[in-house]
């Protein structure tokens, strides 16, 4: 059986992210200790208790300050039961789709994480694919410290994983700037050959366990390995890296562009993070710099999400006053036990603005921010553009801000949630869809580019692989070139790289599908703040 690479991930269900299961050796397993019988229940079915009545009564209380609120862990002892019975109601209560989840009687569940696996839809969409693909947990202080910025461990590149299995093939996204990635130069589409001693095409469990191992270091100060194979190179080159703590750039490349036909924006976007509120006011200041920007291109073919205001932020900053007056981004609608109210803030469901001003996230708040006043943006997309970043371009056609997609189908994602901390989990269950000003958001398999705007999933624009021997924001760069190209004369070019042969991956055909990006949870979903944050 061929062992699959995986990314690394804090996901306890992988799907939420996207991304392919954490491998496991052949063959069958067995043993172990056996596990107590379950406690008595009272399980009716149908019958559902208030979720405070079992909120915070813990198996394992935790004492001290929480961080996220520095207050006590408001923790008491409790049973597994407890904590099932509090996602059990909380689940019926807020779950978008709850009148399809099988009420199971959650005595029979000796493990909260199984059983909140278990209470979720089942249904499929239209392609087939899961409706549901977002149903996950995290530890809740890795939660609080994903939440706070752009820190986080390892070398500072970003790998596509093209191919899982073999013939693998992993090359870099991307890197950030002063990490140790780019200390051995590495560079946009430098291919891994081997590992800690391992081919990239091993099949050994001890050999994919290496590779895992050496691709996402668990901790600082991890040394590892690298045969490397640049772009363009016939030879191969060996390199070393220590992992250590990485300040991830939120926006890179920021550039005027000249054409024949006026000067072009180009910026990457790749998180939604509370560091990209100042990052994206620099950004776009910097654009309103050149003399008369007449288009953006906005790459966010890797932005997964984060916070939704930061891209209502964003939005209102490419459109300017004009064209977002009188309109809201997005509005959030919940289960139909919730037409009015917002279940988890108690207050009215009102919508999400194009937000004018800046929020606190990274920049005192109050402050008016700059605009571009644009009436469309070309934005460049992959599989990997998901969530918050899907409500930019869905709620910017919801003001009539023309959209252009190039590049290829986005994840789907109209859904969101709050976060859901209970005895140190922090539970994710979609709890609302997003729609825009025209009141869509019906995109559960994706924004496609495609010949024509249907005024719903289909947007106007040209499908374009992702081209992995070009850096980011360079104009020959295949999806930026037909971007630029389709802008002056309307039409969706052959890129000229895929023209002679040469572009997308190092070593596939110019048709290969895009790789996959890995994103954390919350760089991969639509976060609301709860007001007390």
């Amino acid at each position: 059986m061929q062992q699959p690479i995986v990314t690394r991930t804090i996901l306890r269900t992988i799907a939420a992210a996207g991304l392919l299961a954490f491998l496991a050796a052949c063959g069958g397993g067995g043993g172990g200790l056996s596990t107590p019988p379950p406690p008595a229940s009272s399980w009716q079915i149908g019958v559902f208790l208030p979720a405070g009545t079992f909120q915070n009564r813990c198996v394992a209380p935790r004492t001290g300050t929480n961080p996220a609120t520095n207050q006590p862990f408001p923790d008491v002892a409790g049973t597994v039961l407890d904590e099932n019975n509090f996602l059990r109601s909380f689940s019926d209560d807020t779950y978008l789709w709850y009148d399809e989840i099988t009420d199971q009687d959650p005595a029979t569940f000796s493990d909260p994480l199984s059983y909140f696996d278990e209470l979720k839809t089942f249904a499929t969409t239209a392609s087939g694919a899961d409706r549901d693909k977002f149903h996950f947990t995290v530890d809740s202080q890795e939660w609080f410290d994903l939440t706070q910025g752009g820190v986080s461990a390892g070398y500072g590149a970003t790998w596509a994983i093209i191919s899982a299995t073999i013939p693998r093939e992993i090359v870099v996204a991307y890197t950030e700037p002063g990490s140790p990635a780019t200390a051995v130069a590495l560079l946009r589409g430098t291919r891994l050959l081997a590992m800690d001693g391992f081919d990239i095409d091993t099949n050994t469990q001890a050999g994919v366990d290496a590779l895992n191992a050496a691709l996402f270091p668990s901790d600082l100060g991890e040394s590892h390995d690298f045969v490397v194979q640049d772009v363009g190179a016939g030879a191969s080159r060996n390199i070393t890296m220590v992992s250590t703590t990485i300040t991830n750039a939120m926006v890179q490349n920021t550039q005027v562009i000249a054409t024949p036909t006026g000067m072009v924006g180009y910026m990457t976007f790749n998180f939604h993070r509370a560091p990209a509120e100042s990052e994206l006011i620099d950004a776009i200041n910097f654009l309103n710099t050149a003399p008369g920007i007449a288009d953006l291109v906005l790459d966010i073919r890797y932005n997964g999400g984060g916070f939704l205001d930061i891209a209502g932020q964003l939005a209102y900053m490419i459109a300017g006053d004009t064209n977002t007056a009188g309109r809201s981004f997005e509005t959030l609608q919940f289960n139909d036990k919730h037409p009015v109210t917002n279940p988890i803030t108690g207050a009215a469901i009102t919508p999400t603005p194009f937000h004018t001003t800046t929020l606190g996230f990274s920049v005192t708040a109050g402050q008016a921010l700059p605009t571009l006043d644009l009436s469309r943006v070309y934005v460049l997309t992959g599989p990997g553009t998901c969530s918050a970043s899907e409500a930019i371009m869905n709620g910017l056609r919801g003001a009539n801000v023309e959209v252009i997609q190039i590049g290829s189908r986005t994840c789907g994602k109209p859904y969101g949630f709050f976060e859901i901390p209970n005895c140190g989990t922090s539970y994710f269950t979609i709890q609302f869809r997003g729609v825009n000003d025209q009141n869509f958001g019906d995109y559960t398999d994706g924004f496609v580019p495609s010949a024509m705007d249907d005024g719903q999933a289909n947007i106007l624009g040209c499908q374009v692989s992702d081209d992995y021997t070009k850096p980011l924001g360079d104009v020959t760069e295949d999806r930026l070139e037909v971007a630029l190209a389709h802008r002056a004369g309307g039409a969706c070019i052959v890129p000229s790289a895929v023209a002679a042969g040469v572009s997308a991956a190092p070593t596939q055909p110019p048709a290969v599908t895009d790789g996959v990006v890995y994103r954390s949870p919350f760089d991969s979903n639509r976060i609301l703040r709860r007001p007390q944050q």
